[in-house]
């Protein structure tokens, strides 16, 4: 019972922490005079996987390498397959010329990249080293392309939520600090709450890693995703979720790696080719104008279902 009050606990206050960090963080990002198309790519996007980033990072300090990668690679077949599947059943969802010719092929090829670093069954930190690298060099790439583009579309996406010139410099600040801080907490909550679930079912923190974890963690991208949906910006979902993927690759395995070398024996190659086949699934959207309509967004659900009930199967 205790592990599923600190479950809870955790997740609540990892979406409060992502949600104050993100206002935070847009603001302040507006304040110093980036425009909101950087804003959106960088600070919301990464803003959202703030909560991965956390419970790997923690998971990492606490030698539970199997719950940090567990979390990442669940993370992205979770954000694939479940929540664009939800996003298109709500409306057909529309990619933009930038995601289909960049994002999804970043997004794709890191997948793979992952998946061939762990097929020994071990994350080092030279390969950490190199994730974080990529990540850093992804970042410095994507914010000089979005500064020399027009502007005009992320600020009707973006500036409705967060306006130029809304919050002081001092506000800002406060709200990404404490953002930062709820988030510290909650992940300490949330870890161990999944490393004692793991035990009293009696499967592999790996297991749990992919299913609960994963799925707690990506409900902030699952979040903004729908309201982007609602909104008309179907774009903005597709932007979401491929972003955070290729940031959660990257960046949170690069730094928890670094952290610690992972063992990664309680994950399947199922699981790596999952995600693998997940991300290739985005293929015939970016070939049908980037376009993925409510039929597909159904079979991605629906996939993900399967998979998620196959985990299951192999537990009990």
């Amino acid at each position: 019972m205790i592990s599923w009050i600190y479950l809870i606990a955790g997740l609540c206050l990892l979406y409060l922490g992502a949600q104050i960090l993100v206002k935070g963080g847009a603001a302040l990002a507006l304040r110093l005079g980036l425009n909101a198309l950087v804003v959106g790519l960088t600070v919301i996007a990464y803003g959202t996987s703030s909560p991965e980033m956390v419970v790997s990072v923690s998971a990492s300090l606490q030698d539970n390498g199997a719950i940090a990668i567990g979390n990442v690679v669940g993370s992205n077949i979770c954000n694939i397959a479940l929540i664009l599947g939800v996003c298109a059943l709500v409306s057909p969802l529309s990619a933009s010329a930038q995601i289909i010719r960049r994002e999804i092929p970043i997004m794709i090829g890191v997948s793979v990249v992952l998946a061939a670093m762990l097929w020994d069954e071990q994350l080092s930190r030279p390969e950490g080293g190199v994730l974080f690298a990529g990540i850093v060099v992804y970042t410095v790439l994507t914010v000089r392309d979005a500064r020399a583009e027009t502007k005009g579309k992320a600020e009707q996406e973006y500036g409705e939520d967060f306006p130029a010139g809304s919050m002081g410099l001092g506000k800002s600040v406060l709200l990404v600090v404490a953002g930062l801080g709820v988030l510290v907490v909650a992940s300490q909550l949330f870890v161990g709450g999944a490393v004692v679930l793991a035990k009293s079912w009696g499967v592999t923190e790996a297991v749990i890693g992919l299913t609960v974890v994963a799925v707690g963690t990506s409900m902030p991208e699952l979040a903004t995703s729908l309201v982007a949906v609602v909104r008309g910006h179907g774009d903005v979902a597709i932007g979401n979720v491929v972003g955070s993927n290729i940031f959660n690759v990257l960046g949170i395995l690069g730094i928890a790696a670094l952290i610690n070398p992972i063992d990664t024996s309680g994950l399947s190659r199922v699981d790596l080719a999952t995600m693998v086949v997940a991300a290739l699934a985005m293929l015939p959207a970016a070939r049908s104008g980037g376009v993925i309509s409510r039929l597909e967004g159904a079979v991605l659900l629906f996939a993900y279902l399967g998979y998620t009930a196959w985990l299951v199967a192999q537990t009990i």
